[in-house]
């Protein structure tokens, strides 16, 4: 697993389209030049790992566009030792920079296959510090909840309340939402019963499917 000064390179060109579409955050843009995109996907994807476009990763999933993962990070507004829960850890990339944030990781993922795949892809690149369960993401991580926040990665019709129940008051929940294309969402628990909804810019996203493939 070689990280190249020619892969070195074409992140920072990807950085700076990134802050091109928007994304001003110091931190964020930091986290995506420390982490090699392309040892997160197949060696055949690997020429246009840091081209602003997402690409299959097996198990009808993909690894996300770029600027989908920066967008939804930045949603999260995190702080140092948030304590994160991710829904759909796919290829870890995205798990890889909120780590490498500086947040506690706790991911989950309902395929088999991809679980046990980017478990070990996690631990080989040094990331020992992401947790990644094998668990139908509908019903979140109860065991270790409340979190600070959580960030989910597939399409859901609507918002699993069980998601809604684990968020901490003042927590942040970033989903997107839809059918055949996707609006993202911001809810901020404001109590217990009180939510605050902001719906923002659309996407496409593979849907958040119930139960575990353990094909």
């Amino acid at each position: 697993m070689k990280d190249t000064y020619r892969h070195k390179g074409l992140r920072k060109k990807l950085i700076e389209t990134l802050h091109e579409k928007g994304i001003r955050d110091g931190r964020i843009l930091q986290a995506f030049n420390l982490v090699p995109r392309h040892l997160f996907l197949d060696k055949a994807f690997e020429e246009w790992a840091y081209t602003d476009k997402a690409f299959p990763i097996g198990n009808k999933q993909t690894i996300s566009q770029p600027f989908t993962v920066a967008y939804q990070t930045d949603l999260l507004e995190l702080k140092t030792r948030d304590k994160v829960l991710e829904i759909g850890t796919g290829s870890g990339f995205q798990a890889a920079l909120l780590a490498t944030l500086g947040v506690r990781i706790f991911t989950v993922e309902r395929q088999e296959l991809l679980y046990k795949k980017t478990s070990d892809l996690l631990k080989k690149l040094g990331f020992n510090n992401i947790r990644t369960f094998l668990k139908d993401g509908m019903e979140g991580l109860p065991e270790f909840a409340p979190f600070d926040k959580i960030i989910v990665t597939a399409a859901a019709n609507d918002i699993p309340t069980a998601l809604l129940s684990q968020l901490k008051i003042g927590g942040i929940l970033v989903i997107p939402i839809g059918k055949e294309r996707q609006q993202m969402c911001k809810i901020i628990k404001e109590s217990e019963r009180q939510y605050k909804r902001i719906y923002l810019d659309y996407f496409k996203f593979v849907p958040l499917l119930k139960g575990l493939n353990k094909d």
